[in-house]
């Protein structure tokens, strides 16, 4: 069966992804950032998946105001680098992994999650700067990333947003579904988004070191927690835009600890990284392996 061997989790921020295509990854502002993923680009080579389960936030490019789902997974064969305003940035194109990805959708949505089913859909920085971050730069035309992605986009634009108790329990779900799957495959499930951020108004620019580790601790050691965690905490102490870390819960809670059991035992911390800052965002990555 195609079991969950660890989870990756990041933010995704647009301006990792100038700095990536403009080649100014090693000028002094942004050669820390990038130095924290060097681990993760070596351990993504060395662990390589057949399948990412990438978790993002489309950013009003696949889905505008008019038409918002809570929870969408993308079953093409395909899915093209979106045009954000300024052309998309110079990617490959994602290859999906419909076989999965419909499986998924049939076995979570009789788990009572109610998913939009995509069969088309472009996908932005959300999904393409994590791919960047731990693969490196690909050739747009004749690169191609090392893997099938199969992307899952959560609203955390327009409230209502999904509460972290709901992703954390959908996350348990895919796990099961993935878990049902008659192949042998190798499946990671990345959470992106975040840290601590605002956009706007009188805190744009806010970043919450505290609560940003706090948040990190929680979800290595009690996601439980991690999961509990109001909506009102995440706009409060982490800005805004801090909502994006429910996305992370959705990762965590897929994780194989979570679901208890004889033998049950919590994840390997692989990796660990804080940066503050990147553009006007905390940066956070860690890489959780299932014990």
């Amino acid at each position: 069966m195609a079991r969950i061997t660890a989870s990756v989790y990041t933010s995704h921020v647009p301006a990792i992804g100038a700095a990536l295509d403009l080649g100014k990854t090693q000028e002094p502002y942004w050669q820390p950032v990038f130095a924290g993923y060097d681990f993760g680009k070596q351990w993504m080579k060395e662990q390589k998946p057949d399948v990412v389960f990438l978790v993002y936030n489309d950013h009003a490019t696949a889905f505008s105001l008019d038409i918002i789902p809570t929870f969408a997974i993308g079953t093409a064969a395909s899915f093209q680098p979106a045009d954000e305003g300024w052309g998309p940035r110079p990617v490959p194109v994602v290859q999906g992994h419909p076989a999965l990805a419909s499986h998924i959708a049939q076995s979570v949505i009789q788990q009572d999650f109610d998913l939009t089913i995509v069969n088309r859909m472009d996908v932005d920085h959300g999904l393409t700067v994590p791919l960047s971050l731990m693969c490196g730069a690909q050739d747009p035309v004749q690169g191609a990333w090392p893997c099938p992605v199969i992307p899952f986009a959560v609203n955390v634009v327009q409230y209502p947003v999904p509460s972290g108790r709901r992703c954390f329990q959908l996350g348990q779900a895919i796990r099961r579904a993935i878990e049902s799957f008659d192949e042998d495959l190798n499946v990671q499930i990345w959470g992106t988004g975040g840290m601590s951020h605002q956009l706007q108004g009188p805190r744009a620019g806010l970043i919450n070191r505290e609560f940003d580790n706090a948040f990190l601790d929680k979800l290595i050691n009690d996601p439980e927690a991690a999961a509990a965690i109001p909506h009102i905490d995440y706009v409060r102490d982490a800005g805004s835009e801090g909502i994006e870390l429910v996305m992370w819960l959705i990762a965590r809670g897929a994780m194989s600890d979570v679901a208890g059991g004889p033998g049950a035992r919590p994840p390997r911390v692989a990796h660990r990284f804080y940066h503050v800052p990147a553009s006007n965002t905390a940066v956070g990555h860690l890489i959780l392996e299932n014990n």
